[in-house]
């Protein structure tokens, strides 16, 4: 007889808290899809869409997974998945695994990044010595998704937004711009090359932009 039912199994028999851990979001793509709800509640084929990877099948056996270890919330009216309490404490873990992996060599940024990681990549990747004082906000726009992003207290909080109101707003692909925050290449020659569009002050989005890169940050 085990002590689990087969959905519900433990997935590593030991006590320590790590495991324990684990074995609520141990699986694979189950951190992902926390990712993905970070900034705001989504529908299924919006998950996937950011999860371009995962089957149908795996996507709705994680998501009841998460909604089972309570950190998944499923609204069924309208249809829309959320982090519960729970989930939204796992934002330290997905950003420490950022930190942790700027220390590892082989990352890869050609391949597919999500508005929602690039989008936590920068809240890692601040360069907070950077800041001076006044206001700094910025829209992002990907087509589907959209946020606001703002400096305070030398944090980068986001915000997802029906439309950016915002002095400059950003445009392009999680990729594209990925290559913008991240890259040596200017922003008016990125615009040039069409890696990314951008509406209203340049300047200041260059001026933003200059305040992130990719760097091991100190514990």
């Amino acid at each position: 007889m085990t002590r689990k039912s087969d959905d519900m199994r433990l997935r590593y028999d030991e006590g320590c808290l790590a495991v324990h851990a684990l074995n609520q979001i141990g699986d694979r793509w189950a951190l992902l899809v926390v990712r993905e709800l970070t900034f705001v509640p989504k529908r299924f084929q919006m998950l996937r869409h950011g999860l371009p990877g995962i089957t149908a099948g795996v996507l709705t056996a994680r998501l009841v997974q998460l909604q089972k270890a309570g950190v998944v919330e499923h609204d069924e009216r309208l249809g829309v998945y959320s982090l519960s309490e729970a989930g939204r404490g796992l934002l330290p873990v997905l950003e420490a695994l950022c930190r942790w992996a700027l220390t590892i060599p082989g990352h890869d940024p050609s391949r597919f990044i999500s508005p929602t990681a690039l989008m936590i990549s920068m809240g890692v990747n601040l360069q907070r010595q950077r800041v001076q004082e006044g206001q700094y906000l910025a829209g992002f726009a990907f087509g589907k998704e959209a946020f606001e992003a703002s400096i305070v207290d030398h944090q980068l909080v986001t915000v997802a937004v029906a439309r950016p109101k915002a002095p400059f707003v950003l445009k392009s692909s999680g990729n594209g711009m990925a290559a913008a925050v991240y890259g040596p290449v200017p922003l008016s020659l990125q615009m040039a090359q069409g890696t990314v569009g951008v509406e209203g002050d340049i300047a200041a989005a260059q001026t933003f932009l200059d305040l992130f890169q990719l760097l091991p940050q100190p514990a």
